[in-house]
């Protein structure tokens, strides 16, 4: 790659960092940070209030702060940057033209990892006399020798940085290209990362006018939101002036810089829709470009407002924090995200490909053409794009049964809010540290759940022209939670705010216990928590009930502590048994659990094994019950009855939840009742062995999407339950793929089973199948098949497997990106070890994954454990080494090792257990 050259719009060289502002913040308050302990309101910051100390006083006033102040504002960005791809350095500068509002001689903004060149800066005609750097905010502060004039003005400055290898920021991802290693230049920016890029207002509200200038070398793509508006070339390098972006958020703003080809196809009003890929892949960016164009179409109509940018790029990158970005026309994702083969990949990866890209370009309406106003309220933007995305792909592939599968998102969330560490989905973000933790299953999944709740409630046409209504009038700007309630209240004439902000404030759900009372059934609300603790929420539940039929649901909210249903005949005869069953929360609309008495889950029961429930109410009632044995308020031999009825069941998504609890319960059994859970596990085979053995190991001609995800789940749980002649078979399999990776035996979608199964047998002793998954790792060029692989490489009982395994992480065949797929597969066996490993590696693991990523070693390890001495083990350890990057995640991992703890003592002091399992045991 040719050096880089001066050209148009190049920076002056870096004379001075911002070392001296460091230096002069560190000596006024002793290196000290005092964060900003009160919470602060929802308008906060938002507009200047009078007399605010804006105008005189020092910097250090804006030191740990939530929010930038308001008095000053950016219109418009024109920023040029020069990376070089060889040094992974850049150099920029930046005219933002700042309108300033109220009385002040500073303007503050952020900047994080940058060196700015001091004598650069100017504001109009204005040098600053204070040039104030508070790192651990990322804040930047410049004060001026007198007030500033108000009005718009023009701010100046260059600057430098490095292309790190954290995968935020303006980064370096690695890429092979005719056999040797490359480097690419690749934004991400969200949450608070623009501002390792280029000093800007790094807020979602400060929303400005992009006009980007790259410099680049000649023969490599250089994308960014807006379509080129010319370039020009002086040799080896080329100068790209992209097109004035609409307003928009600084996480939004994009760049990619580096080899790709693409495919490209048009959506029906002529919008130009791109998947960029690495040379000689873009054959796999067909199947996404396909979702992409019709999720542009599908979304046009639903929000009944235009795309509003002239084209889309999606992109693949090889090293990707999260699975994709949202991007303003310019999404990236990672490689396994965007690409599919069809010939190497899953159906289960063509799934995957098809939800994220109708999630990322619902982003395109929801997140970036109305954005929400502040962090607190994220949920707007991944709750609706999780909800919408089923709504979109249940359009292009209704063979799916998508909404079905969305049980998956609800139940995920149920778990996560049923802890006392759980968040509200509006949560108060007090620093910018705090962003990353919120994007997590209550943002996503319970934001998507209480919308498909709202929408349920509201009806779907109603519900569609309040959302296209919202569209138009908050288009181009900002809004809160309260913002779209307004607009749905007006458009509906329903109490929606009334119903909704009680969701959305508070954290928790109910759960609904449902009692028999002569032709009344009594219904109470109490907050559920997984701890068997009672929690004091009190909602407004939307109620919905099936009686004997789904021809005769009824509806009502219920406002109160208690209330009643009245049973009508139509629920069947309660005296003659059979047909008598009755169900709350039809086909798991609502956000809650249910809880029925002794009688109304005999019928529930009878109602499930004569095969008169819904695919989603099968799904609802075991996960309730599941979740109500660990609170122990239901007995683990009742999950174990209940579990019984739904052997030979055939559907996907049902097996999928009955698969999760079964390897929940194999887990706790192990450490409950040692003697026990031998037969227990032989219990659980039973169940799924049934609808395993028909559908076999081969695929079969014409069998449906479903089906075919359906055999590698039942063939991975039945190895994973010890079941003998499937580890045999699977082994059988995976020898001869060995020797000829071409064979039928083994097509992508079985090959997790095989893989699971070969581990069964690997010991230090006897490793050849380890090594032999090894080389298939290594040698692979697909992506979903080298993750398969990983995953599966840490999960053997044999401890010193296990920490081999774990020591791959620090070496360069595991990307940092992937190091979590690889900690996933820990088995119980191993987590001591795990544990240790985890304990005299943190502080290199610290080092080397920021934030979110951090999270992840201890989301996957603290978790196996299940006693309450293990839990104050861990506790103390992080005691001095937690940050706000992970702390939440460290609370709900803890609480659910206390949690696991309790549920096993239950199980342990539960009389006449063994007679239930051996009953069922001996059923035929």
């Amino acid at each position: 790659m040719a050096p880089s050259r001066a050209g148009a719009g190049a920076v002056l060289p870096v004379v001075v960092a911002l070392l001296l502002g460091v230096v002069a913040a560190a000596a006024a308050t002793g290196g000290a940070r005092k964060m900003a302990s009160h919470s602060h309101g929802e308008g906060a910051n938002l507009k200047a209030s009078p007399g605010a100390p804006a105008a005189g006083g020092s910097a250090e006033q804006f030191r740990g702060k939530a929010r930038l102040p308001s008095f000053a504002a950016p219109r418009r960005y024109e920023l040029f940057l020069r990376p070089d791809l060889v040094a992974c350095t850049f150099s920029g500068s930046v005219a933002i033209s700042v309108a300033v509002s109220a009385p002040t001689r500073f303007l503050v903004l952020n900047a994080l990892d940058l060196s700015v060149n001091r004598t650069s800066i100017r504001f109009q005609a204005l040098e600053p006399t204070e040039v104030v750097f508070f790192k651990d905010d990322g804040v930047l502060v410049l004060g001026f020798a007198k007030e500033l004039p108000l009005g718009e003005g023009l701010l100046k400055m260059d600057f430098n940085g490095i292309l790190n290898d954290q995968m935020r920021g303006f980064y370096r991802s690695k890429y092979q290209y005719k056999g040797k290693e490359r480097n690419m230049a690749v934004t991400q920016f969200e949450s608070v990362d623009a501002r390792r890029c280029f000093p800007c207002w790094d807020e979602p509200a400060f929303k400005a006018k992009f006009k980007l200038t790259l410099e680049v070398p000649s023969e490599l793509v250089a994308l960014s939101n807006m379509p080129v508006g010319n370039a020009t070339f002086a040799g080896p390098i080329k100068t790209v002036r992209y097109l004035e972006s609409p307003p928009m958020s600084t996480y939004l703003v994009a760049i990619v810089v580096g080899l790709f080809e693409y495919v490209e196809g048009m959506t029906t009003k002529g919008t130009r829709v791109r998947v960029y890929t690495q040379i000689g892949k873009s054959n796999q960016g067909k199947f996404a470009l396909d979702v992409g164009v019709k999720s542009l179409n599908l979304y046009k109509d639903y929000f009944d407002t235009p795309y509003p940018l002239p084209k889309l790029d999606m992109v693949a990158i090889p090293d990707f924090a999260a699975g994709a970005m949202e991007n303003y026309g310019l999404v990236t994702y990672r490689e396994v995200a965007l690409l599919f083969d069809d010939k190497s990949s899953s159906a289960s990866s063509r799934q995957s490909v098809a939800i994220t890209v109708a999630h990322e370009l619902a982003h395109q309406w929801f997140g970036n053409l109305v954005t929400m106003e502040w962090w607190t309220h994220l949920w707007l933007n991944e709750g609706f794009a999780t909800w919408v995305s089923h709504l979109a792909v249940d359009s292009f592939f209704p063979q799916w049964n998508i909404w079905t599968q969305f049980l998956d998102s609800t139940t995920t969330a149920l778990r996560l809010d049923s802890l006392e560490a759980s968040h509200p989905i509006e949560v108060e973000i007090h620093h910018a540290s705090e962003v990353d933790q919120i994007f997590d299953a209550i943002s996503y999944d319970k934001g998507a759940s209480v919308i498909r709740m709202l929408q349920s409630y509201l009806g779907a046409e109603r519900f569609q022209k309040a959302m296209a209504s919202y569209m138009k009038k908050y288009a181009f700007s900002n809004a809160k939670t309260e913002d779209l309630w307004a607009v749905l209240e007006k458009e509906t004439g329903e109490p929606v705010k009334d119903l909704m902000t009680i969701w959305t404030k508070q954290k928790g759900y109910p759960v609904i216990n449902a009692k028999i009372k002569g032709n009344d059934i009594e219904i109470e609300q109490a907050q559920f928590l997984l701890d068997g603790s009672s929690g004091s929420g009190m909602w407004i539940v939307p109620i919905t009930s099936g009686c004997g039929a789904y021809d005769t649901q009824k509806k009502f909210l219920l406002k109160l502590k208690r209330d009643k249903m009245v049973i009508g005949s139509q629920c069947g005869d309660r005296k003659k048994g059979g047909n008598f069953w009755t169900k709350l929360n039809i086909n798991g609309t609502g956000f809650y659990r249910v809880k029925y008495d002794d009688e109304l889950a005999a019928a529930l029961q009878n109602a499930l094994e004569s095969k008169k429930l819904s695919l989603m109410d099968k799904i609802g009632t075991v996960d309730d019950l599941y979740a109500l044995s660990i609170a122990r308020q239901q007995t683990f031999a009742s999950l174990l009855r209940l579990l019984y009825g739904y052997r030979g069941e055939a559907d996907y998504s049902v097996l999928s939840h009955i698969n999760t609890v079964t390897t929940s319960i194999a887990k706790v059994s192990a450490d409950a009742t040692p003697a026990l859970a031998g037969d227990i596990k032989q219990l659980l085979i039973k169940i799924l062995l049934s609808p395993a053995e028909k559908l076999g190991w081969d695929p079969k001609k014409g069998e449906s999407h479903l089906d075919v995800m359906l055999r590698p789940l039942l063939l991975t749980a039945l190895v994973q339950l010890g079941h003998g002649k499937t580890i045999n078979e699977g082994v059988r399999r995976f020898n001869i793929f060995t020797r000829d990776r071409g064979t039928s035996l083994l097509p992508p979608d079985t090959r997790k089973a095989a893989y699971l199964a070969v581990m069964q047998n690997v010991s230090s002793s006897n490793r050849s199948g380890y090594d032999a998954l090894r080389k298939i790792y290594k040698e692979s060029a697909e992506g979903e098949e080298r993750l398969q692989v990983l995953g599966i490489l840490s999960s053997c009982r044999d401890k010193g497997i296990a920490l081999e395994s774990l020591n791959l992480i620090f070496t360069n065949e595991v990307r940092n990106q992937d190091a979590y797929v690889l900690l996933r597969g820990i088995q119980s066996e191993a987590r001591e070890i795990s544990w240790n490993w985890l304990k005299e590696n943190w502080e290199r693991i610290s080092r080397t994954f920021s934030g979110s990523l951090a999270a992840n070693f201890v989301k996957n390890i603290v978790p196996l454990f299940t006693s309450n001495e293990k839990a104050a083990e861990i506790s103390k350890f992080f005691a001095t080494r937690t940050k706000p990057g992970f702390e939440r995640t460290l609370k709900q991992s803890l609480e659910t090792v206390r949690i696991s703890a309790r549920w096993a003592e239950g199980i342990r002091s539960e009389p006449g257990l063994a007679q239930t399992v051996r009953e069922l045991l001996a059923k035929p």
